[in-house]
């Protein structure tokens, strides 16, 4: 076996050309933009399959840096922040606790789901919890922090499982979304508003690139790191109460604090908040962050824990598809921002935030802005369900695994 490391910046360059390469395919084919597959996506997953191959044929495995793609999400959800309004954000208080109970619920029935699967095929419950909301709404960070709590109730492997788990949710959280939404926004004739701007990337017929130069980018960037280095000191300050959050949460409130502020004190101050600027600039920071994280998959280590594992995901793909169409769609409103919700929520919740937004930034290139779902989600999964979620997973060990 040779192993190959990228450093930061060969990570980065490979990145840029499968986020291209993404591009390429969905422009070629019609079916990927059709059923609202982000461009990152494909790339990613076509570069996670051949450096599969090269493992697989050539013994090569490759292992990427990715401390700079971290710093990639910190972009974009800066960017999110410096495009909310605060009004919109009042408006959207009741939709905010509404799709925070039903996440809340969600993940309930997730751990119920998984430990349900695990004991139809002969696994242990505390798998399916490790296959729940821990490695799904958790992501592989609360897969990790986890596994050795699971191994103490006897699943040895529970560290592989736990990662796998997430892995093989982030593949499905990014091919999932995009055709939920095309079913919604198909069957009840849905459009956006037509009053509201794209906050997130470009629509794919986009007329306006002239409107973009050297000067807008490089200003979105400047404002975009003021609101980082703010973000910075608050985060540290966090940190020193000894409470875990992730940095792009003060980075996304600085920005929305600044956004509705400086503005109305200082309105001769440019300010960069919904420009074509800042959407490439938070568009190509998330496709780059994805690519990244999709091609980084080694998908081998995926191939020892099949069969019991597959048929848990499906169960609990099956039941998230049932969740978004029949339950959370109707009560976020049947209209086209809860379908762009939809599309979010099946990232969400079985893959991870950035995945979530994503797909609903797919949604709305072909189909139209929906911006109060990029505030929504984001809060949801930041703020609230990773402390809900830890509980939740020590209730359900103790209930079905004590």
């Amino acid at each position: 076996m040779t192993d190959f490391y990228a450093d930061s910046f060969l990570t980065i360059t490979l990145g840029i050309l499968v986020l291209f390469t993404g591009v390429h395919l969905n422009r070629r084919f019609d079916v990927l933009r059709k059923y609202n597959i982000p461009e990152p996506v494909t790339g990613g997953l076509l570069a996670a399959v051949l450096i599969f191959l090269l493992h697989r044929v050539l013994g090569v495995a490759i292992d990427f840096d990715l401390s700079v793609r971290n710093q990639l999400l910190v972009y974009f959800f800066t960017c999110i922040g410096l495009n909310a309004r605060l009004s919109d954000l009042l408006k959207g208080g009741k939709a905010l606790i509404i799709l925070l109970a039903l996440t809340l619920g969600f993940i309930v029935v997730q751990n119920g789901v998984g430990v349900a699967s695990a004991m139809l095929v002969g696994q242990d419950p505390a798998v399916g919890v490790l296959a729940g909301s821990t490695s799904l709404i958790g992501g592989h960070g609360t897969a990790i922090a986890w596994a050795p709590e699971v191994q103490k109730l006897g699943v040895e492997n529970a560290l592989e499982i736990g990662i796998a788990s997430a892995t093989l949710g982030l593949i499905i959280a990014s091919l999932i979304g995009g055709p939920i939404s095309k079913f919604l926004i198909s069957k009840h004739g849905l459009k956006p508003s037509g009053d509201e701007s794209h906050t997130v990337g470009l629509p794919h017929d986009s007329k306006n690139e002239q409107q973009l130069n050297h000067f807008n980018i490089m200003h979105v960037i400047l404002v975009m790191h003021i609101c980082i280095i703010a973000g910075y000191i608050i985060h540290q300050q966090i940190l020193a109460l000894n409470f875990s959050l992730p940095l792009f949460v003060p980075c996304l409130i600085v920005g929305i604090i600044l956004s509705n502020t400086v503005p109305v004190f200082f309105p001769k101050i440019s300010w960069p908040a919904h420009t074509h600027s800042i959407a490439v600039v938070s568009d190509f920071s998330l496709g780059l962050f994805l690519a990244i994280t999709l091609m980084s998959m080694k998908l081998w280590e995926l191939a020892s824990l099949a069969g019991p594992l597959f048929i848990i995901l499906a169960m609990q793909t099956l039941i998230a598809f049932l969740f978004i169409v029949f339950v959370l769609f109707r009560l976020m409103g049947k209209n086209y921002q809860a379908a762009v919700l939809s599309a979010g929520f099946g990232g969400f919740a079985l893959g991870a935030t950035p995945v979530a937004i994503a797909n609903m930034t797919a949604v709305t290139k072909t189909h139209g802005p929906a911006p109060m779902a990029f505030i929504l989600l984001p809060l949801v999964g930041a703020f609230f369900v990773d402390v809900s979620n830890a509980f939740i997973i020590r209730f359900a060990l103790q209930w079905f695994c004590g």
